[in-house]
């Protein structure tokens, strides 16, 4: 992903390929180019419902798989804990809590006083498995 052109048109490529579906193939590419990592929350952040559930089956599958390299994921996913949808704020919480790296305690005590209920138990729940060693 040379520049900012490639990077949009990677990252609606694989938007496509996950409402479409395809997450084996998503799968494999994030684990031949680690740089993939860090397009975790703009997935997460996308429109279409398919895509979101498709980002959280993809960290929980590289969680598994790739341990080492998922906390790339941390910065972008953090970002949309101050989305104005309180749905995008609470999958972000949640993938948090399921890369379990302390990195994402900071972002998620930062957010722990979020105005919607469901966030902030989303955002507590997290913040304990991650305390726990889950």
């Amino acid at each position: 992903m040379k520049d900012k052109q490639d990077r949009e048109a990677t990252l609606k490529m694989i938007a496509d390929y996950m409402e479409n579906g395809f997450l084996d193939n998503i799968v494999d590419m994030f684990r031949h180019d680690k740089r993939y990592y860090a397009l975790i929350g703009q997935l997460l952040g996308d429109e279409r419902s398919r895509v979101r559930i498709g980002t959280v089956a993809l960290v929980e599958t590289l969680h598994s798989d790739d341990n080492e390299h998922i906390p790339g994921a941390i910065p972008g996913i953090a970002e949309l804990l101050r989305d104005a949808n309180p749905t995008i704020r609470g999958d972000a919480a949640y993938l948090l809590g399921i890369i379990k790296h302390r990195d994402a305690l900071r972002f998620l005590e930062d957010a722990a006083s979020d105005e919607n209920d469901l966030v902030r138990e989303t955002i507590q729940e997290s913040i304990e498995e991650i305390n726990s060693g889950g």
